[in-house]
């Protein structure tokens, strides 16, 4: 390229950053220049999406919806409730697109030196849509005790299990005692289920009408259909660009990706990856490739015979070649996994433990001594888990052949799975979204009393450190735990881990997209319709 045509492309870049050029004059101009058509879009993605403009009707499809998700919070579980939930309602804190934590209701909080204490802050400018009224403290206070209690059946009541008191010190302030240090606990409050609802007098809250203080209200909607939203004039923060959001349920991946490729949503949040680069060589089309805590889990229920015996767990884990898998199902894009679920994109990541390699040999030689040669077990999983997930399952199937191992894959119906399949089932293909520290992993998946102990695994020493590591404020100390929970968990645990997968979603060439993108759910962390905007 001659220093002249470099010339005009900077020039381009500036009209585009500045919103000074449309899409096609940009391409005409850039190509004219001697960019490639894909260079060119790739410019323009990064530059004309780098400042947000108002206006527009946002559809985005998403893959994981039922008919019998409510709105409840205590049973936030399909992409669709906790997508939803991030547009319409409002959580005290949130995660950046950077990684970092930041406000959202609350606007500062603080802690006692033994971090046994904090104090949040809650902006005055945040409002319910139907309400009519500010958010208070006491609403606060209502939301978090939904979580809690004896007759509490939310997922996340073992997140809040070391709560002693919260109380409302004024309008605006809240304080939460625990029973012990947690130097995590502002991380805690960014849990999809921890959404603030409106306080009804008798301390409990209003959830049923759909009422939230988040960037968008919702005008109508069906559960596993999908739900229009209009922009909430209240919003507190920064953001909410559409004029309004419509929430589509795509569950078959077919229908979900042939309805970006025409148009007919603007966004989607999983794409097939087997596709991925075919949709790469279209200008409509952006994708975005984020690693991520989230992970793919194969949990074995440890009290149900053959899963109660550690050697067949371990032998089921050597069964599986994750090098395999990751080529030829998540086509690359993950992070191999090592069967504890603490992720490299987590603080106090144990790089030193050995990887677990496929070793049907190994896993055969265990089988023996477990007096289970011959081992059959059924796996159950369904397309909506993962893109990919069946196939997933069949393929690991035909690798554990080697080890005597038969395994009856059985393909589960798309709705209903996480509400009759998983924690149903002794064996099932799972795929969980990240959270930002192991200690909010750990917690909700593998503590004993855990709501969403997948595995059913016990183990008394685990548990032991767990609840230290979250008090440990010396880092040093706290990772030199987290290392012995990993091997623990790898060792005997009854949970499988191919991969940590990435985030693999797509949008069309004219809506804009940060700089940075949250790798805590897809779809940046399921902000898209408050942190996207329209180029065009």
């Amino acid at each position: 390229m001659t220093k002249k045509n470099q010339q005009l492309i900077d020039r381009l870049a500036d009209e585009a950053r500045h919103g000074r050029i449309s899409r096609r004059g940009f391409m005409n101009t850039a190509i004219a220049a001697g960019l490639t058509a894909t260079t060119a879009t790739g410019l323009w993605t990064s530059k004309a999406q780098a400042q947000p403009k108002s206006g527009g009707h946002f559809r985005w499809g998403l893959h994981d919806g039922n008919t019998g998700d409510t709105h409840d919070p205590g049973t936030y579980l399909t992409r669709t409730m906790i997508f939803l939930a991030h547009t319409h309602r409002s959580y005290l804190t949130m995660i950046n697109g950077d990684g970092s934590l930041g406000p959202d209701l609350a606007d500062e909080w603080s802690a006692s030196e033994d971090a046994s204490e904090w104090t949040f802050e809650i902006t005055p400018n945040a409002g319910f849509h139907f309400a009519g009224r500010a958010v208070t403290a006491n609403d606060v206070v209502a939301s978090l005790n939904h979580h809690r209690g004896d007759d509490s059946t939310s997922a996340a009541k073992a997140l809040l299990s070391d709560v002693t008191d919260i109380t409302a010190e004024s309008d605006t302030t809240v304080k939460v005692t625990l029973s012990g240090g947690n130097a995590d606990f502002p991380w805690l409050m960014t849990d999809y289920h921890l959404a603030i609802c409106p306080a009804n007098d008798d301390g409990t809250i209003d959830w049923q009408s759909g009422d939230g203080s988040g960037p968008y209200k919702i005008d109508d909607g069906e559960m596993g259909v999908g739900f229009t939203l209009s922009r909430h004039d209240g919003w507190h923060r920064e953001g909410a660009y559409f004029d309004s959001v419509e929430i589509i349920t795509l569950n078959d991946p077919n229908a979900r990706q042939t309805a970006l490729v025409t148009g007919d949503v603007d966004a989607v949040s999983l794409i097939e990856l087997k596709t991925m680069a075919l949709l790469q060589r279209d200008p409509n089309i952006t994708i975005h490739n984020i690693p991520s805590a989230g992970a793919i889990t194969l949990p074995m229920f440890c009290d149900t015979a053959p899963f109660d015996n550690p050697d067949v767990r371990n032998a089921l884990k050597l069964a599986m070649n994750r090098d395999e898998i990751i080529e030829k199902i998540a086509f690359g894009a993950a992070t191999k996994g090592n069967d504890f679920h603490h992720s490299p994109a987590q603080p106090f990541w144990p790089e030193d433990i050995p990887q677990r390699e496929y070793d049907p040999d190994q896993a055969k030689s265990l089988l023996a001594k477990a007096g289970a040669e011959g081992l059959t077990v059924s796996l159950s999983t369904a397309d909506s888990v993962y893109a990919g997930a069946v196939d997933m399952a069949v393929l690991y199937a035909e690798q554990a052949k080697a080890a005597g191992i038969n395994i009856n894959v059985v393909r589960e119906p798309n709705d209903g799975y996480y509400s009759d399949v998983w924690l149903k089932k002794p064996f099932c293909l799972v795929s969980w979204g990240a959270r930002p520290t192991p200690d909010v992993m750990y917690t909700l998946a593998y503590k004993d009393d855990a709501a969403w102990n997948e595995s059913h695994w016990q183990n008394e020493r685990f548990n032991e450190l767990l609840l230290q590591a979250k008090a440990e404020l010396d880092e040093g100390l706290r990772s030199e735990m987290y290392r012995e929970m990993a091997m623990l968990a790898k060792d005997d645990g009854g949970t499988i881990i191919p991969f940590f997968n990435n985030f693999v979603y797509a949008n069309r060439a004219n809506v804009g997209t940060p700089e940075n993108l949250a790798a805590s759910w897809e779809c940046d962390g399921a902000r898209a319709a408050s942190r996207w905007w329209f180029n065009s």
